[in-house]
C-alpha cells in the first residue's frame, strides 16, 4: 500500500506538489469513487485510479528523463544552506534517480536523470567521450590565440583536458558569445578551462549531450526521453 500522492508520480501525472493539486480538486478517483484526501492508501495491484475519468496506470519501466535546470539551483538531494535543489522539480517516482553529468549552481540548461544505475555509469565513463555542447558567454573580447588554445586542450587543475571544438558566435565590446562542444565531464571544466586563458564565464547553458537536445523545453521543466533517444545514447556507450 503507498499513499496516493506517490502512486500519481509514479504514474507520470508531475511533480509531487502538481499531483496533490488534482487529489484536492477532486480529479482523481479510486475505484469509481472520487477522492480528495491525500492520506488515501492505494494498492497499486488491485485498485483502480483513475485521473479525470481516465484510467491511468504506474509506470513499471526504467526512468529516463530530462530537465532544463534554471539557475541557482543544485544539482543534489540536500542541501545544508537550504537552497533550491534540482530534485524539487522532478516527480516522486519513487525510485531512486541518478543525475547524469552536474551542472553546478550557477549554470543552467540540459540535465539527464535515469534510475538505471549501469546506464548512468556508462554515460559518465570518461572512455565513451560523449559529446556535451555548451552555449557559452565570457568577459571581454576573446583572442583567436585563446580560441587556438582551447581548441588543443588546455591545463586545468585534473589535467590537461582533451581537444575542444570551440566556435566564436558574437564578439561584443564587453563579452564574447561562444559554442563549445567537449569530450569529458570533469567539475565546472569549462569555468577551468577559460579561466585556463585567462578569461571568466558570465554565463553557461548546456544545449546538447551525445544525441539528446534540450531544443525548447522551458526552465524549470522536464520530459521522459523518448525510445529513440535512449537508444542513441546506448549506442554511443558501445
Amino acid at each position: 500500500m503507498i499513499r496516493i500522492n506517490k502512486y500519481l508520480a509514479r504514474c507520470n501525472l508531475g511533480s509531487r506538489r502538481q499531483v496533490e493539486d488534482l487529489v484536492r480538486e477532486g480529479r482523481i478517483a479510486v475505484n469509481g469513487e472520487v477522492t480528495t484526501d491525500l492520506a488515501t492508501m492505494i494498492d497499486p495491484e488491485n485498485d483502480k485510479v483513475s485521473n479525470n475519468g481516465k484510467l491511468i496506470e504506474v509506470i513499471a519501466d526504467k526512468i529516463y528523463l530530462m530537465l532544463n535546470k534554471p539557475k541557482n539551483y543544485l544539482v543534489s538531494t540536500r542541501d545544508d544552506f537550504g537552497r533550491k535543489l534540482v530534485y524539487e522539480l522532478l516527480p516522486d517516482f519513487g525510485v531512486h534517480l541518478f543525475a547524469i553529468g552536474r551542472l553546478d549552481y550557477n549554470s543552467e540548461g540540459l540535465l539527464l536523470f535515469t534510475s538505471d544505475g549501469d546506464f548512468a555509469n556508462k554515460i559518465m565513463h570518461p572512455r565513451y567521450k560523449l559529446a556535451k555542447v555548451y552555449k557559452v558567454a565570457v568577459k571581454g573580447q576573446l583572442q583567436q590565440e585563446q580560441v587556438d588554445t582551447l581548441r588543443k586542450g588546455v591545463k586545468i587543475k585534473t589535467g590537461k583536458t582533451l581537444p575542444a571544438q570551440v566556435f566564436v558566435k558574437h564578439r561584443g565590446e564587453h563579452t564574447t558569445q561562444l559554442k563549445m562542444t567537449i569530450y569529458e565531464g570533469q567539475k565546472r571544466q569549462i569555468r577551468y578551462m577559460l579561466k585556463a586563458v585567462g578569461s571568466e564565464v558570465i554565463e553557461l547553458k548546456r544545449l546538447q549531450i551525445g544525441n539528446v537536445t534540450l531544443g525548447k523545453l522551458p526552465p524549470g521543466m522536464w520530459r521522459l526521453l523518448k525510445p529513440v533517444e535512449v537508444t542513441g545514447l546506448q549506442k554511443q556507450q558501445r
